[in-house]
């Protein structure tokens, strides 16, 4: 298949999900399952680039298992937090905010969040999936280091935030245990890492310095749209002591806190 074509079937697939989910939530009033079904359609578009793509087999395979083993763990982690909970603060925000129009906004809110969506799987996944030649070994190695870091610092950060939040002697508090305590966002920092480890595969290929933009629009997404500035103004207001942990902790990047 074309590259163009398969990019019309990725927007079809990410359209009928997005659609898919905000039926969901007319039912459950739970805006949130959309977070689990975005990285479960992102895993998805990597096969379907593995799938249609026409570099080696070998690749593709490669490229299949990196984002459909991402997506999985990241979407089952999302779906597992927010699944029969009171909805995330941002969508039940929206829905005050937008009050009779809540539903018909919510589903083109839905849609607008594909355009990302298409710009880090096209980024990502499309120059891999149709390199014309392989590349090298160290390259290969090189993009399976970063992907294993991304990946289990993720996981890592995801147990350590739901073990703290599990123990009701910490309601209300800041976690500064494990990679929480060098890093306000750990989490958000290897999702950007993750993208990182696409560039490996494509760099060399025609086109292949697009997959820079993938980290870049993550690194956007959460540190500057819809992560990280929605998030501290409500923690902040919430929770006693976060603003010391802003003043005192790196946003991303993970370093040893400042003191003082």
């Amino acid at each position: 298949m074309t590259f163009s074509n398969t990019l019309l079937l990725t927007a079809c697939i990410a359209v009928a999900a997005k659609s898919a989910a905000w039926g969901w939530q007319l039912r459950s009033r739970n805006a949130g399952l959309v977070d689990a079904i975005w990285a479960w359609t992102l895993g998805f578009l990597a096969l379907v680039y593995a799938g249609f793509g026409t570099a080696d087999p070998q690749l593709r395979l490669v490229l299949a298992l990196m984002g459909g083993v991402w997506g999985l763990r990241l979407g089952w982690h999302l779906w597992r937090r927010n699944y029969r909970q009171p909805e995330d603060w941002r969508y039940a925000r929206f829905r005050a905010d937008w009050g009779m129009h809540a539903d018909r906004n919510m589903f083109w809110f839905f849609q607008f969040q594909n355009l990302f969506t298409l710009m880090l799987s096209a980024a990502a996944f499309a120059p891999v999936a149709f390199r014309p030649d392989l590349p090298t070994a160290a390259a290969f190695g090189a993009a399976i280091a970063i992907w294993v870091l991304a990946v289990v610092g993720e996981a890592v950060a995801d147990l350590q935030m739901a073990r703290f939040r599990a123990d009701p002697m910490n309601s209300g508090r800041v976690c500064r245990r494990g990679l929480w305590r060098y890093s306000r966002h750990p989490n958000y920092f290897f999702e950007c890492l993750h993208w990182l480890a696409y560039v490996p595969l494509a760099w060399g290929a025609p086109w292949g310095w697009i997959s820079l933009a993938a980290p870049a629009v993550m690194a956007f997404l959460l540190m500057r749209l819809s992560g990280v500035p929605l998030l501290e103004a409500e923690m902040i207001q919430r929770k006693r002591g976060y603003a010391d942990y802003v003043r005192t902790t790196n946003a991303l990047i993970p370093w040893p806190p400042r003191h003082g």
